[in-house]
């Protein structure tokens, strides 16, 4: 009775702990969602819609990231660099805006084995939407973390926002 209790809450916690996700189940994801991927376990490139990304994998080090290239830090001016900022504290959720090598990039950065495949799914996603809405409303998601009462993008766009305290 004690192991029919057992196994019933494991299968009640699985979707909770992951799904023990490794480079083959990725390529697995990957494979199923495009046409366009290239590399081997571990490093892919991908192009999912018209977006480009990159998936790199440590499974030593349980660590993963899916990013994709926005454009030259010598092309972004400082006001989209402010955005870009507030949106990784707004409205980028589970990815961020970066720079790394003089470019700027999205990017999901995560421990790779408690993924399931929703997330990475999900991360692919909020990646294209990111770099798809740089420049205008930086966002991943629909999902926005509200700002101070009163406050929208209408009344002080990114750029012109005034430093507060």
């Amino acid at each position: 009775m004690r192991a029919l209790l057992f196994f019933l809450l494991l299968g009640f916690m699985a979707p909770l702990v992951g799904q023990n996700m490794n480079n083959i189940r990725l390529d697995s994801i990957f494979n199923a969602l495009t046409e366009e991927v290239k590399g081997q376990a571990g490093q892919w490139e991908l192009l999912v819609g018209e977006t480009s990304m990159l998936c790199i994998t440590d499974e030593t080090h349980d660590r993963m990231r899916i990013i994709s290239p926005v454009k030259s830090i010598d092309a972004a001016t400082p006001a989209e660099i402010m955005a870009c900022m507030e949106a990784n504290f707004h409205t980028a959720l589970d990815v961020k805006y970066a720079i790394a090598d003089d470019i700027m990039w999205v990017a999901f950065i995560h421990p790779l084995s408690p993924l399931t495949d929703g997330q990475v799914v999900d991360a692919l996603t909020q990646v294209r939407a990111a770099v798809i809405t740089y420049g205008t409303i930086y966002t991943s998601t629909d999902l926005v973390f509200p700002k101070r009462e009163g406050e929208t993008e209408e009344q002080e766009p990114p750029n012109q926002r005034t430093k507060r305290l």
